[in-house]
């Protein structure tokens, strides 16, 4: 049997080369529905570390910040600890399942209008058609030589998505730190490398990913289209041709001499001419679309010429498309999305998010951790009662300092001093003022008579004292000497 190189006469190409896309200019509620996706998420990436949001002197102004030196995350009024992460953990499953209930229910719109990468794709391709003209310019000065002309527009065009892509890992950074200082810092040559590094680490993959590989990354690098197809049936909502509408296709002048014979697609490829991603919806479902429906503002505005009815590619699930094959009727909207699995998933994130909210409106800003001493275990004193030592850390997480309480009970007439203190004027509970938004770590002695179990059990409880008395408290252990050491 002859092999591929007999006969191609060389080694065979495992992988297809790549065939530019040039996405036509089209306009429909789609397209427009698209330019404000576009210009909402991009107004929110870029102005959200600019916004202030006013917490007090003792914590930063910034509305969103990943203060990464003192371990904090900030969202408006929200503010959450290293030991909070499971708040993190709650909003990336929240991500998870708002995904799987998109999907469910009109398949891959996520990519289609709000994925970063199509976000960035899109506006890539509008410089392009700014600069270089629609897609039969595009295609002509793709394939035109290397004239003035062209140089010239290559230039401009590369610079423009280099600015794009700097201002987008510049805006990046601005999420990690004070936006206005780090940005004077930085053209002043006074941030730190990693920023400098981060920067131009974004800005070479969004001039890579957004300016030439785009379509690439959606069918060959992104997993997500592999992953949907668990979350997908015929009962999802997908832009679908309706073959049994649109075929056999056929020009208008062919429909016209023959009536009946053709379907209402006139074969006109306008769907494919404005694909971003360069499919052939007529060919049906597949990995390359997103989910965009351009190919519907196309083709209804090719149907509205012709003078036929819209909708022959349109948001339809599978089972509607049989249905209408046969002859019945597709069912509305509403049903459609209102179905059991959508149901279920908008319930679960529901729930998780009603959680996480209770959560956080229900939590204590005031944390006890107390670790008894090892070395010594104990330390008898000359009266013969029996100290032993703690080390306590008091987190307080209020953006104000707090004057606290911290008491001891179930150790009898045990008393209780810290470090700056004296035994003197011990007693069963001490007050402390704890920093804003600090953890205060203090050394306590707690002395009892000699008299008593080896070990006995108490708890060490704090409060607060400035009119939010919620607090928390810690069970721990007290060493005395065997019986008869």
């Amino acid at each position: 049997m002859a092999s591929p190189e007999d006969l191609t006469g060389g080694p065979a190409s495992l992988y297809e080369a790549r065939k530019g896309v040039y996405p036509k200019k089209v306009d429909g509620r789609f397209r427009r529905f698209k330019w404000l996706v576009m210009a909402v998420t991009l107004a929110i990436y870029y102005v959200t570390p600019w916004l202030r949001w006013d917490r007090g002197a003792y914590a930063p102004d910034q509305a969103v910040l990943v203060d990464l030196a003192h371990r904090r995350f900030y969202m408006f009024q929200i503010e959450i600890w290293p030991h909070e992460f499971y708040y993190v953990a709650g909003l990336l499953i929240m991500a998870g399942i708002g995904l799987f209930l998109v999907t469910s229910a009109v398949g891959r719109a996520w990519c289609g209008y709000a994925c970063p990468q199509t976000v960035w794709t899109d506006l890539f391709q509008h410089v392009d058609r700014l600069i270089d003209g629609d897609r039969n310019a595009q295609i002509r000065l793709a394939n035109g030589p290397w004239t003035a002309e062209k140089i010239v527009k290559r230039g401009l065009k590369y610079a423009v998505y280099l600015a794009i892509a700097f201002w987008t890992g510049g805006a990046w950074i601005l999420y990690f730190a004070d936006a206005p200082t780090l940005t004077r810092d930085f053209w002043t040559g006074q941030a730190a490398p990693i920023a400098y590094g981060t920067v131009a680490l974004l800005t070479a993959t969004t001039f890579i990913l957004g300016g030439f590989l785009r379509e690439q990354v959606c069918i060959y690098m992104c997993p997500w289209p592999r992953i949907q197809t668990a979350m997908m049936d015929e009962k999802s909502l997908l832009v679908t041709y309706k073959d049994c509408r649109g075929e056999p296709r056929g020009s208008v002048k062919k429909a016209e001499k023959h009536p009946g014979a053709f379907g209402d697609c006139i074969d006109c490829n306008q769907c494919v001419a404005v694909c971003p991603t360069g499919i052939d919806i007529r060919e049906g479902p597949q990995i390359g679309c997103i989910t965009c429906a351009l190919c519907i503002d196309a083709c209804d505005g090719v149907m509205a010429q012709v003078g036929r009815p819209r909708g022959l590619i349109d948001y339809c699930t599978l089972d509607d498309a049989a249905t209408e094959k046969a002859g019945g009727a597709a069912r509305p909207v509403r049903q459609t999305l209102l179905r059991p699995r959508t149901i279920v998933y908008f319930s679960i994130w529901c729930a998780i998010g009603a959680a996480m909210l209770f959560s956080l409106g229900q939590r204590i800003r005031l944390d006890l951790a107390v670790q008894h001493d090892r070395s010594p275990l104990y330390v008898q004193l000359s009266d013969g009662h029996i100290r032993n030592s703690y080390t306590v850390k008091l987190r307080n997480m209020e953006t104000r300092p707090r004057r606290v309480e911290v008491a001891m009970t179930g150790l009898g007439d045990a008393k209780l001093w810290s470090e700056d203190g004296a035994r003197e004027s011990a007693g069963q509970r001490i007050e402390l003022t704890l920093p804003a938004n600090s953890v205060t770590r203090a050394r306590l002695f707690v002395a009892a008579p000699g008299a008593g179990p080896a070990r006995q059990d108490f708890t060490l409880s704090t409060r607060g004292l400035d009119g939010d008395p919620r607090g928390d408290s810690e069970t721990i252990q007290f060493d005395r000497p065997e019986t008869g050491q």
